[in-house]
């Protein structure tokens, strides 16, 4: 690695290599949320989307605490947390409606500084990032713009990847040659066809109705969400917002087209939650028939070529983790992705994408297949094990304490998150994520810990840095915070960094360590007690993220150019 990052000077690329560093194809929230972090990144790029404004009508509805400091990060979590709604928990019901298990969320918030589980309309998030977005200078947003196709370089050429695209309004076809695509494109994605990518199945595809509805008057239901562990006729019921509802029904597909076409019908699956309410009070905003299905593409990227978000998996709803998955995706790759195209780290850096994000992706999307099956599946076994299950659980507490746990896993694969023999067994432990506890500042205001870190690297310590972890510091240009237990004063020179950490979690956390924290607030490197395993461990992932060549931006490029 070099003594010093610093900046780099970056050399106009516009004749022989790319004039758009990244384009991105897709403005969801995952197109958006990757295209503002790589702007924060210092990243150029431009945006292609088919529609002119967000999608109105709702489509995902909840992101977890995690997901909520990938918002965070691109400066949308203060915003979109006056508009969505923390979930109170969720109980399991029988067919009659009989409550067999309820789990609070009873903390407003969880280890990462927000609620655990977020209701919220998918439109009011996207119209919150295409605001921020505006503000980015060198982001550019083509809305009624289709992307036509993609003409990639022969691989390892690097050359720049030709994306033919055309203004819906005026007819024009032009090709932009971009230095990397990101194909936020959804789950028919041109993307994931113009690389070769095949979807593998993990689970049988099922047919449900999605029922979304308005209502000026609170139902006489409880504001959890509802699991109705129904084999014949499973169903899903959770309120998303102060005025807004959402049922999910497995039905046949003749009861599904019934339902679409005959209000009366609709309003009959929803009796049970809106009991007396009249049927004029129902504004029944849409409904939908979708097909969950459960599946991850085998390769992410060919090149600079990626997938993310439903390009590359679909997931059943049956743990919230659709969305999320996808923005975990921009989250991991915007910054290696940056960090290649400024010169700042080796191609070799962008393979750790797949081989994080796919096994969590996989993880996910089984979990979700397994905790459906386990609550509606008609199978006798399934039966069976349900009854038992919730018996013992009641009894001893484990399934409440399961319920509301985190479903993410840490990350695994790849250099990035390889443990060392020397690795701690306690405490942070490279792939997981960081927590975010509640901190103050030196003078007792109360501060994110991310909001300290900033964009880039960081380290965490709670004790003086070694010679070798300054070195390692500079190396990255890691921002050093030191964390200090309640009633501590600083005592160091002004320059350094301090927080103090109110509850002592982040103390307990660290043991008494320092940790080195990527971008994505994931940790790279851990230490705590007197061994050296701090630095021994960079053997492992210093290579890929030290220089490899001059970077390959545009030092003129501007919004639109």
């Amino acid at each position: 690695m070099t003594p010093t990052r610093g900046e780099p000077t970056l050399r106009s690329a516009l004749d022989d290599r790319a004039r758009t560093p990244v384009a991105v194809i897709g403005a969801g929230p995952v197109g958006l949320v990757a295209a503002l972090q790589l702007a924060r990144h210092g990243v150029p790029c431009e945006i292609f989307e088919r529609h002119q404004a967000p999608y109105p009508l709702p489509r995902a509805v909840h992101i977890d605490d995690e997901v909520m400091r990938i918002l965070q990060a691109v400066g949308a979590a203060d915003t979109f947390a006056a508009r969505s709604r923390p979930a109170l928990g969720m109980q399991l019901v029988d067919s009659r409606h009989r409550v067999l298990a309820r789990f609070l969320r009873d903390n407003p918030l969880g280890t990462h500084g927000f609620p655990q589980a977020n209701m919220f309309d998918q439109p009011d998030l996207e119209h919150i990032l295409r605001d921020l977005l505006q503000k980015q200078p060198t982001a550019c947003l083509h809305g009624n713009t289709e992307v036509l196709g993609l003409t990639l370089p022969p691989p390892g050429s690097a050359r720049p990847v030709a994306v033919r695209v055309k203004d819906l309004d005026t007819g024009r076809v032009r090709t932009v040659r971009a230095a990397a695509v990101l194909g936020c494109d959804g789950a028919t994605s041109l993307t994931r066809q113009a690389i070769g990518s095949r979807q593998q199945t993990l689970g049988k595809p099922q047919h449900w109705l999605v029922v979304d509805v308005r209502c000026p008057v609170p139902l006489p239901a409880w504001d959890g969400v509802h699991q109705v562990c129904d084999p014949a006729r499973p169903a899903t019921y959770m309120r998303v917002g102060e005025d807004r509802y959402r049922w999910e029904f497995r039905l046949p597909d003749q009861d599904i087209d019934a339902a679409m076409t005959d209000r009366t019908r609709t309003l009959q699956l929803l009796a049970p939650w809106t009991g007396a309410i009249a049927s004029n009070q129902l504004d029944v905003v849409r409904t939908a028939r979708y097909t969950f299905r459960a599946q991850v593409v085998d390769h992410w990227r060919r090149d600079r070529v990626f997938l993310l978000g439903d390009a590359a998996h679909l997931t059943p709803p049956f743990i919230g983790q659709g969305l999320g998955a996808g923005l975990r995706d921009a989250h991991n790759l915007s910054w290696k992705l940056a960090s290649v195209l400024r010169g700042h780290s080796a191609e070799s850096l962008l393979d750790t994408y797949e081989s994080e994000r796919r096994p969590h992706a996989i993880h996910l999307v089984r979990t979700a297949v397994l905790i459906g099956g386990a609550m509606t599946s008609a199978h006798p076994a399934a039966r069976i094990s349900r009854r038992a299950g919730l018996a013992v659980g009641r009894h001893t507490g484990l399934l409440s304490k399961a319920a509301l746990a985190t479903l993410s896993p840490p990350l695994h694969g790849g250099a990035l998150t390889r443990r060392t023999t020397a690795a701690p067994r306690r405490g942070p432990r490279p792939g997981e994520l960081s927590p975010q506890p509640p901190l103050h500042t030196p003078d007792g205001h109360p501060v994110r810990l991310d909001d300290l870190l900033g964009d880039g690297f960081a380290l965490l310590t709670c004790r003086s840095l070694t010679p070798g972890q300054h070195r390692l510091a500079q190396a990255l240009d890691a921002r050093v915070l030191t964390v200090l237990p309640p009633g501590t004063e600083p005592t160091g020179p002004e320059s350094t960094a301090y927080a103090v950490d109110t509850t002592n979690a982040l103390h307990t956390w660290l043991r008494g360590g320092t940790a080195l924290i990527r971008p994505d607030r994931v940790v790279l490197a851990a230490q705590h007690g007197n061994s050296d395993s701090f630095v021994e461990s960079a053997q492992t992932w210093a290579k890929i993220l030290a220089p490899a060549g001059p970077p390959v931006l545009c030092s003129g490029w501007t919004a639109g150019s």
